[in-house]
């Protein structure tokens, strides 16, 4: 039959195995979404979301696109000679109120990053990144969400209703990084823009990351903590 000090050395090293395990278990889990990531495309229609989701994984331009539903792309990319496996969500026109909110909700919940994209011909598709980006915070209750904000169309300057300045303005505002570009005429910056958002995703979780190391490191402090009282009274009785 076990001593006092022997079964209470037992259950204590049973459960700080325990937790070790699950704390591994999640570290794994979270180094294992380092190599993926999943991207949310939000904005108005006509901006030229399908069509930048569609430059970025063919580099090929398609103007026109029958687009009524989602559609979620999967494929893989090298980003700072690290390949990552990506799902991007191409959503279909929607706004942050009305009935359409619950899925748009939904598809924000899902995503680790946000590409939020207006054209710069559209001043309305300008105005709804704000209310995008406030629901994107709302809804993940956190604030540094990786987001990227990109202004397309520039190549039509003379249908240019919304600044480059007014769109770096409002991305300074909102603590986004931000891309002006032509879909049509420049893939590589389209590649520069879904390279900064998957960076800034790799960030977010290199932060959970430490933030659960800390979490583990103090965990097995409190335990060993507790083991060494559990010892002396143990002692004293």
């Amino acid at each position: 039959m076990n001593s006092p000090l022997e079964h209470n050395d037992i259950e204590s090293s049973t459960v700080r195995t325990f937790n070790n395990f699950g704390e591994q278990m999640i570290m794994s889990e979270s180094v294992r979404k380092m190599l993926r990531a999943k991207l949310v495309v939000l904005g108005r229609e006509n901006c030229g979301k399908t069509a930048l989701c569609v430059r970025f994984i063919t580099r090929r331009f398609i103007g026109e696109y029958e687009h009524k539903r989602e559609v979620t792309y999967r494929c893989q990319k090298i980003v700072d000679k690290e390949a990552i496996e990506l799902e991007i969500l191409d959503t279909v026109n929607k706004e942050s109120v009305g009935p359409a909110v619950s899925s748009l909700e939904s598809s924000i919940k899902w995503g680790d990053g946000f590409l939020i994209m207006y054209s710069v011909t559209d001043r309305s598709s300008f105005e709804a990144v704000s209310r995008l980006k406030r629901l994107i915070d709302h809804v993940k209750q956190t604030l540094g969400i990786p987001t990227v904000i990109v202004a397309n169309k520039c190549d039509m300057e003379n249908g240019r209703v919304v600044r480059i300045d007014e769109g770096q303005a409002l991305a300074s505002d909102l603590r986004c990084s931000f891309f002006e570009l032509s879909v049509a005429e420049d893939a590589s910056a389209v590649e520069a823009a879904f390279g900064q958002l998957v960076r800034e995703v790799r960030q977010e979780f290199q932060r959970h990351l430490l933030a659960m190391d800390k979490r583990s490191r103090m965990l097995q402090m409190r335990h060993a903590l507790k083991n060494k009282l559990t010892r002396s009274k143990t002692m004293q009785w």
